[in-house]
């Protein structure tokens, strides 16, 4: 049994270290996360240090994969197991696992059931997004606009703001949220009357 489990084991630590280096986490900041200490880490990295549940249970949660991708073999099936949770009546589906940095949902609103809400809440961060399907209705502080198909927006959170489906179809976008406040390229600003945007390139 141990000789067909330690190719397994031994393919490990290969793994932390690729996924650590690919979320740009060092060591230290590892630790502080997970309660482990560096000097452990760095064994379990280099194969010094046999893997533990106990271990790699915190490891698993912190970079946001599940437990079988740190243990499976390199022929495991390859596809992201997507899971979209319902919050007040609207679905998102995460795209990104990266715990910290930008995070990438898609967001479905159904259509108005009536009653046109016009809440607006504000947050540190910043906001990109991208309408894939419908109308989407961004108010942007004193602004009301409606984006359609194909249009971007782009905004600091911490302006009051809200995201509501005109109608008269289901409305769908990707969001992109910088909890630190990280940009994305394209910037749409709301023209005169509100309703339409014109889009200039902008750097991070």
């Amino acid at each position: 049994m141990d000789d067909e489990l330690d190719p397994v084991l031994d393919a490990v630590g290969p793994r932390l270290r690729e996924l650590r280096r690919d979320r740009g986490i060092t060591l230290a900041r590892l630790s502080e996360s997970t309660g482990i200490s560096v000097s452990t880490l760095s064994r379990l990295e280099s194969g010094r240090r046999r893997p533990t549940l106990e271990l790699l249970l915190p490891l698993a949660r912190v970079h946001g994969v599940a437990l079988d991708e740190l243990v499976g073999s390199a022929t495991a099936d390859p596809r992201v197991r997507l899971r979209p949770f319902t919050r007040d009546g609207v679905e998102y589906l995460p795209l990104s696992r990266t715990p910290g940095g930008i995070q990438a949902f898609r967001i479905t609103i159904p259509p108005p059931s009536g009653h046109v809400e016009t809440e607006q809440r504000s947050h540190e961060g910043h906001d990109w997004v991208y309408v894939l399907e419908g109308r989407l209705r961004l108010l942007l502080g004193p602004h009301d606009m409606v984006l359609k198909q194909g249009e971007v927006a782009e905004f600091d959170t911490r302006i009051p703001h809200g995201f509501y489906n005109p109608g008269p179809g289901p409305a769908s976008y990707l969001g992109l949220f910088g909890p630190q406040g990280e940009r994305a390229h394209v910037r749409v600003r709301p023209s005169g009357d509100g309703r339409a945007a014109d889009r200039e390139p902008q750097g991070r």
